[in-house]
């Protein structure tokens, strides 16, 4: 009990708290358009928010909970020109609810459940143009107050529950008003005192719509010398008979149009008399239209015969099985016939008819000639159509064409250049599949021709004279279709009044430099979804017109900066979004380009950077060039500091082993050697050495210990670390036996130069040349560095006799002498045997 009154007593407060944070205090309505459009809908509002602008002309209240309109509620808003309050619960509305309102042209009640309406409710609306009130719970016209609006136009007071038609002596006061609907409620009869306000004084361009009433009955005589601009009853009927009832009942209407049929899904007969059209010879009606209405009983022969001197009729989604018996005497001037059910193709012969929209039926797949002389206007879009020897005066009965649309059908045979048409203005292909369009010059004779779509017609264009003879052409769209080697060449030499032209998804990955050179008057270009990798200014430079350039959704990387000025001064609307953009500092001028041309580029902040991959996917406004010139700084500094240490890593590659013997000079410098001499030679002179040198200098006397490689080296080291280590650092001398297979051995080679580099670092002559044979110098010249020291130093040159032994012998031991520490039992032994010492062999 404790615990749950704590609880309580922090929960008190807390909603204390959050009922004084009502909705209307935080902000919740979106704007729009700053300080003049506001929508408010579905926030659970009881009241209007306060802090919507005195300034606001239109605010959207709907599906709110404001159930109770007050006197003068909307008097803080006097400049209010639109007001939205549907589905708001309002149940009640005062008197001047909307006093102050004279500017309101609007105003929507739809779906409020309304009990109580002042009949001052409306005051003050000096401006009302149009008011909804669908779904009011209306049950009569006569509560309904509104005689006072003298400028209202349009009155819906559809989906209530009117049971009377009868019209309400205030509608004299109505001058303007040109739409009433009264569909969807409960009329079932009408009589002549309903309309007798009509009569009194007649509302020439009222519209009435009485469509989904169950109508029963229409009084004969009610609508009798009455003028409508147009009526409508749709799903009214529940039977054929009612149906013939009905319209005989509006024998003696004048209307401008009357629409007669179901709704799609409102559909109360299964089948139709065709004598229900006979009523219609009493009437007088210049624009009649039927729809949904699936089957007719009996021939179709006289079907229209009523309706023989109408000048606009519309099929909407019957079924007629054809309209050959259509006389060449009906004065139709305009006949529409869409998504209707024929057996074929209706063969007209209609010598008055002006336009032809035949579109969206079904069951038909293949083109016949009609004869139609006076047609101007003819469309056949989506019907799924084949034609064959496309087009000629011959195939519609007319020469004066100057509209026709075949677009969204199957195959299309270009077989003539449009002979006999060549008044025509407008002509469309789109989504039509056209063929033989590269074999001649299909549109020569079009010279009047201003508007031409053959987008999406899967062409693959390679003929470059396609458009020979189109002078007059304005408008140019070929979107979806493709080019040979996906370039675009110079095919619009002719269209020099063109200022439209759509190049969209055509696969192009360049455009020939003169493309666009006869374009001075384009003002639109479309190279969007394409494959284009620059934006090359200098194709846009000729099109001194040009006001819109679209080239998002290609692989655009950049644009070099002298290019950038060339793009056409009258350019107001450039999109390059959806592109690969390098935000690079190659690209650098681009970049900052883009940043100066927002108010040219639209919606520059939406395009991206693909590249560098730490820059994917963010905004190119993002890029800056600091970055640029720090990243200058950095590459400088590390090409330096990389170009160091690549000569440093070459440097110390090609000295290791002379630094590792200055490394070695440091650490034995200072010691006694090991060894009198180090032995440089072949592997091939190896007899030699063992049997000659070795046995005379170790075995003599004094005796010399000399660093052998096959004997000294020590196991497991690398070969030249066995050189630098065990023969130069620990040896006092060097002895290089040279011969032809010393100067060609690469690792001899290497030892002498390591040698003369130990040379160097000892401070010492410590290296004794044997050649042992004559040498061509041919060969030794191969080694620069050893002719030119055997050039100018002595050497020991081996001679196999007698004198020349004991020269050679004593010469070496001298040599070798030279810096040896003397000990006085070697210095004896060496006086008393001198004979032994110099001719040993």
């Amino acid at each position: 009990m404790m615990a749950r009154a704590r609880l309580a007593a922090a929960l008190i407060p807390a909603t204390a708290i959050l009922s004084c944070l009502r909705t209307e205090s935080w902000d919740p309505c979106v704007q729009v358009v700053p300080n003049i459009s506001y929508q408010c809908m579905e926030l659970n509002l009881y009241k209007i928010p306060d802090n919507i602008p005195i300034s606001t002309k239109m605010l959207d209240l709907s599906f709110n909970y404001l159930r109770h309109l007050g006197s003068h509620n909307f008097s803080s808003f006097p400049e209010l020109q639109v007001l939205d309050l549907s589905r708001c619960e309002i149940k009640i509305i005062e008197d001047d609810t909307f006093q102050g309102l004279n500017h309101l042209s609007t105003l929507i009640l739809t779906g409020n459940p309304i009990q109580s309406l002042a009949w001052g409710a409306f005051s003050g609306l000096s401006s009302l143009q149009k008011l909804v009130a669908v779904e009011t719970n209306l049950v009569s016209l006569n509560d309904f107050p509104i005689g006072h609006l003298k400028t209202l136009k349009e009155l819906n007071v559809a989906h209530n529950f009117i049971h009377s038609f009868k019209l309400p002596e205030y509608f004299s006061n109505l001058p303007n008003l040109e739409h009433l609907d009264l569909s969807n409620n409960k009329i079932q009869n009408i009589y002549y005192e309903d309309v007798k306000v009509l009569h009194q004084m007649p509302l020439l361009n009222l519209s009435l719509d009485l469509s989904l009433n169950p109508l029963d009955f229409i009084e004969p005589g009610t609508f009798k010398e009455i003028k409508l601009n147009g009526l409508t009853l749709r799903s009214n009927f529940n039977s054929s008979h009612v149906m013939k009832t009905c319209i005989q009942g509006l024998a003696g209407l004048k209307t401008n149009r009357l629409v007669l049929g179901e709704f799609k899904n409102e559909k109360k007969l299964q089948r139709f008399d065709r004598s229900f059209l006979e009523g219609l010879c009493n009437l007088t009606i210049e624009q009649f239209r039927i729809a949904y209405l699936d089957k007719f009983s009996g021939d179709d022969t006289d079907l229209f015969n009523c309706l023989a001197n109408v000048s606009v009729i519309s099929l909407l989604s019957i079924s007629l099985g054809s309209l050959q018996a259509l006389l060449k005497d009906f004065r139709w001037q305009h006949l529409e016939i869409i998504n209707c059910d024929f057996d074929k193709f209706p063969a007209l012969k209609l010598s008055s008819l002006k336009k032809f929209v035949f579109t969206d039926n079904k069951d038909i797949s293949t083109f016949t000639e009609f004869q139609l002389p006076s047609l101007q206007y003819l469309d056949l879009k989506r019907n799924h159509l084949s034609f064959k020897g496309c087009c000629s005066h011959t195939d519609f009965g007319t020469t004066n064409l100057k509209h026709l649309d075949l677009s969204f059908n199957d195959v299309i045979t270009l077989g003539s250049n449009f002979m006999g048409l060549e008044q025509l203005e407008h002509l469309d292909f789109q989504h039509s599949t056209l063929k033989q369009i590269n074999a001649f010059s299909a549109f020569l004779s079009l010279r009047n021709l201003r508007y031409l779509d053959i987008s999406y017609t899967n062409i693959r264009i390679v003929f470059h004279g396609i458009f020979t003879g189109l002078v007059s052409l304005q408008t140019l769209k070929m979107a979806g279709n493709s080019f040979q080697n996906n370039l675009l060449p110079d095919i619009f030499t002719e269209l020099t009044n063109l200022t439209v032209l759509d190049l969209s998804k055509c696969q192009l990955e360049q455009v020939a430099q003169t493309a666009f050179h006869s374009l001075s008057s384009l003002q639109v270009l479309n190279m969007s979804h394409n494959k284009l990798l620059s934006l090359d200014t200098f194709l846009y430079e000729p099109l001194h017109s040009l006001r819109i350039l679209d080239c998002s959704f290609n692989r655009i990387m950049a644009s070099k900066e002298q290019e950038l000025q060339n793009l056409p001064r009258s350019l107001t609307w450039l999109n390059l979004t959806q592109n690969a953009f390098a935000c690079v500092c190659e690209h650098q001028s681009f970049l900052q380009w883009v940043k100066d041309q927002r108010q040219l580029l639209v919606g520059a902040e939406q395009m991206m950077c693909a590249e560098p991959l730490d820059m994917e996917d963010m905004p190119v406004l993002s890029f800056r060039n600091a970055t640029c010139q720090l990243s200058k700084t950095i590459i400088s500094v590390s090409v330096v500091t990389v170009l160091l240490v690549s000569v440093v890593g070459i440097l110390v590659y090609k000295f290791y082993f002379h630094l590792m013997l200055l490394a070695g000079c440091k650490k034995y410098g200072r010691g006694e050697s090991t060894y009198d001499a180090f032995v440089i030679y072949s592997s091939q002179d190896e007899d030699w050495v063992r049997n000659e040198l070795v046995k005379n200098l170790e075995e003599g006397v004094p005796p010399f210990q000399l660093c052998l490689h096959y004997r000294d080296f020590i196991p497991g080291v690398a070969i030249a670390a066995n050189i630098i280590q065990e023969g130069f650092h620990k040896s006092r001398k060097v002895i290089v036996v040279v011969s032809q297979h010393f100067i060609q051995s690469r690792w001899c080679i290497f030892e002498y130069e390591i040698a003369q580099t130990w040379q160097f670092l000892s401070s010492r002559a410590g290296i004794i040349f044997i050649v042992l044979q004559k040498l061509e110098k041919s060969l030794l010249r191969q080694q620069v560095e050893l002719y030119r020291l055997l050039s100018r130093n002595t050497y020991l040159e081996w001679e196999d006799s007698v004198l020349g032994r004991h020269v050679f012998w004593r010469r070496l031991r001298k040599a070798l002498l030279a810096g040896k520490p003397q000990s006085p039992e070697g210095t004896a032994d060496a006086e008393t045997n001198p004979q032994e010492a110099t001719t040993s062999t």
